[in-house]
């Protein structure tokens, strides 16, 4: 049917548009508890007592829970790599770590009541010093976790090589920081839980906010003290995730608890002011990236410290700096690397991921550097990146970090951009503007960048039945939240099919439908996902030749599919065929089915690639950074559906440019968090972004048989390195060589005070 490659209309979208999408706020039974959270306004302490009386008595109350009310033991981290020491309480317990955490429950009729009774309990917490900043955690003079002895909860690297860079005529050093991020999406959180009987014994039912349904059901079930066939995760609309919506919080283990301890369904739908307090944040990492090489542009060593924060409880977000050795050398043929970071654990919300996890802070290192290097010998930054590019033929090609690249085309994708660009006009324009103290400034930025997309291989589930009126149920393991799983996946199917596009459906989300999973995460839906149910697919045609084979009196091996008019016939007879509606009758009156489940287990991760360039202008008097042109390639493999891929992208780049303009979640040394809600932390809009200028590209992976690798965290990589190294760019006549993202107007005017002080 010719639709891979197409720009279907998402199918997702009438539903969403009118209003009739179900979120979990939409599905609350009526005779549901509300569950409100009373949470720690103290960064750090000892709780001495919790009093919750006068609460219990208020109108609408039927509960206030404690962790002892409820059972709740301290766990230790679930990545073993990670101090084991560190336990956490999804109700703390003896001490606070941080403004936000959850200390007990109130469950009353209505949300107002709850929220009411919050008010009146009364927490008795003695003071801790808080522990803010790098400096204050390796100091290890206040402990988080005592029982650790240190706020180091992970590490990576050996000794420093005193020689390693030997031999290099130059050596260039930056240290800077990559902000905490609060992943911000439409719709916070929220859960329902309501137990049953089924079969003799009580069940667990979860209508849950996330991106891993499958993973939400086994840690409910740990929390719970019940096996994982005892708990159903049903996931509805999800209003976007961004990495941080990746299993079960602390909150939905309680609710589930506290919906044991009653009786009856509770509910809990975060708020925003929450959401920007327990959501896990993203990023808040410091860089020291050196790089070595010749006066000519040969780069020879590479060299990257991390420091990452972990906030209270350490979790994915302390393991993360592990992606960023991976991919450290990043489009490069860098013959050395050198790579070392440590995690620590501080009195701020919990780290996770956040778009790209990882990735976009290991290209944020090396094309930080790599425009420092440039202007170090005077070279153009884009041309010591084509310099330095891996060479196409060099495919599959092994860096320093172990990675197997599999395929890639980088000087294509700057040559492409540059095109774009018009750079000689640019470059004459920011001269002319360097002259006249009358314009503002003009930067150009470049960042080119690979990225590994499912670095864990992780499998998926898919599978693909034939109903008796010749439509299509696909299922799949991969849990939306506005990826467009159901376009995608039923294009991909159709293709092999030949069922009409509009008569195949696509379910997912229901731990009881879907029996396995993994979810949705890691840019690997469609490179895993969407080959699972390619594989059904094709499962399925075959066993439909079997059963045409008796129908047309011939061998299931001359039989074949015209996938244009979606009927079988018999090689070299096609005037004699029939469709998938007379082969479902068929299959259902000799007993077979026509239905096929896949688990596809890749071998390898694919490297998805691309180049960014980014035109800024910079107002002289006050700071302000304007985004003139923000010009991408993005090299994903084959596209499925181009439509689909530019949303992903621009939603990617809006991103990437909001984080080097305006996000940051702050803290005072006092463990105050300054950036609760959003007249505070920069939300990008419409009004901030220009209307992005998109190139395509697409070099195919050998690794799965669709040539596809992932793309909706690729315009986040790129875009933030590019708005930076445009920024200093438009400033570099002045003598500045590196300003810290957020690029706020205040920043950005001190910078060029400074500069324009110290040149005058």
């Amino acid at each position: 049917m010719g639709l891979l490659g197409s720009r279907v209309r998402r199918t997702e979208d009438p539903a969403l548009l009118v209003g009739a999408g179900r979120y979990v706020a939409d599905i609350v039974p009526d005779d549901a508890l509300h569950a409100v959270f009373v949470r720690s306004v103290e960064p750090h302490g000892e709780i001495r007592a919790i009093h919750a009386d006068d609460a219990r008595c208020l109108p609408g109350v039927v509960a206030v829970f404690t962790a002892d009310d409820l059972g709740i033991k301290p766990v230790a981290p679930s990545l073993p790599m990670l101090d084991q020491a560190m336990l956490r309480s999804a109700l703390a317990r003896d001490r606070v770590r941080y403004v936000g955490e959850a200390v007990a429950v109130v469950l009353a009729t209505s949300a107002v009541a709850a929220a009411d009774a919050v008010e009146v309990v009364v927490l008795e917490v003695e003071p801790l010093p808080a522990v803010v900043g790098f400096d204050a955690a390796r100091r290890d003079d206040v402990l988080l976790h005592p029982d650790a002895g240190t706020n180091r909860c992970y590490s990576m690297g050996g000794e420093t090589d005193l020689d390693f860079f030997d031999g290099c005529e130059v050596v260039v050093e930056l240290t800077f920081a990559n902000p905490r991020l609060n992943g911000a999406p439409i719709e916070p959180r929220g859960a329902v839980a309501q137990w049953r009987e089924e079969d003799g014994r009580l069940r667990l039912t979860q209508w849950s906010c996330t991106q891993f349904p499958h993973r939400a059901r086994d840690s409910l079930a740990a929390g719970c003290g019940v096996e994982t066939g005892d708990v159903r995760v049903i996931t509805p609309e999800v209003g976007g995730g961004f990495g941080a919506k990746n299993g079960s919080y602390p909150e939905d283990i309680v609710v589930a608890l506290a919906a044991r301890a009653t009786g009856r369904p509770v509910c809990w739908i975060e708020t925003r002011s929450e959401s920007m307090l327990n959501l896990a944040h993203g990023r808040g990492l410091e860089l020291t990236a050196t790089l070595g090489g010749d006066s000519d542009g040969t780069l020879a060593a590479y060299r990257l410290h991390i420091d990452q924060d972990a906030g209270a409880h350490p979790g994915i977000g302390a393991f993360l700096p592990v992606f960023g050795q991976m991919m450290a050398t990043g489009s490069y043929d860098i013959p050395k690397l050198e790579f070392s970071a440590e995690s620590w654990v501080t009195t701020t919300v919990p780290m996770g991921a956040y778009r790209g996890a990882g990735r976009p802070e290991a290209t944020h290192g090396i094309e930080r550097i790599m425009d420092r290097y440039a202007v170090e010998i005077g070279m153009d930054p884009a041309e010591l990146r084509r310099r330095n590019f891996i060479d196409p033929e060099a495919f599959p090609f092994t860096t320093p970090s172990g990675q197997v690249y599999d395929s890639g085309a980088y000087a294509d994708a700057l040559d492409a951009v540059l095109d774009a660009l018009g750079i000689e006009d640019l470059r004459a324009d920011q001269d002319r503007r360097r002259g006249d103290d009358e314009c503002s400034l003009l930067g150009i930025g470049f960042a080119a960048y690979v990225e590994i997309a499912n670095p864990v291989r992780a499998p998926e589930f898919g599978s693909v039945t034939i109903r008796p009126d010749g439509s299509a149920v696909v299922l799949t393991g991969s849990s939306a939240h506005g990826q467009s799983h159901h376009t995608t996946f039923a294009q991909v199917a159709a293709d092999v099919l030949g069922i009409d596009f509009d008569l195949i459906e696509v379910r997912h989300g229901d731990t009881d439908e879907v029996v396995r999973g993994g979810g949705t995460g890691g840019s690997r839906s469609l490179q895993t996902g969407g080959v699972a149910v390619h594989r059904a697919s094709e499962a399925v045609v075959e066993d439909a030749k079997r059963v045409v084979a008796g129908l047309l009196e011939a061998s299931a091996d001359d039989v074949v599919l015209d996938v244009d008019s979606g009927v079988f016939s018999v090689a070299g007879s096609p005037t004699v065929h029939v469709g998938w509606v007379d082969v479902a009758a068929e299959a259902a009156r000799i007993g077979e089915q026509l239905a096929e489940e896949v688990d596809f287990q890749p071998s390898e991760a694919t490297f998805p690639f691309g180049v960014h360039a980014s035109v800024v202008e910079v107002d002289r008097d006050t700071g302000q950074v304007s985004i003139l042109r923000h010009v991408a390639c993005d090299d994903a493999g084959i596209i499925v559906n181009p439509m689909i891929v530019d949303g992903q992208v621009h939603g990617g780049i809006a991103a990437g440019v909001a984080q080097a303009l305006m996000e940051e979640f702050r803290y005072a040394d006092d463990g105050t968090p300054l950036t609760t809600n959003f007249m505070d932390y920069g939300i990008v809009s419409a009004v901030e972004l220009p209307s992005f200028e998109r190139i395509v590209q697409e070099t195919p992976t050998d690794v799965n048989p669709l040539g596809v690798k992932g793309i909706g965290e690729a315009g986040t990589i790129g875009a933030m390195p590019a708005v930076q190294n445009a920024v200093v760019d438009a400033l570099a006549h002045l003598g500045v060589h590196h300003v810290d993202i957020p690029l706020v107007s205040q920043r950005v005017w001190e910078t060029i005070s400074s500069a324009t002080a110290d040149n005058a």
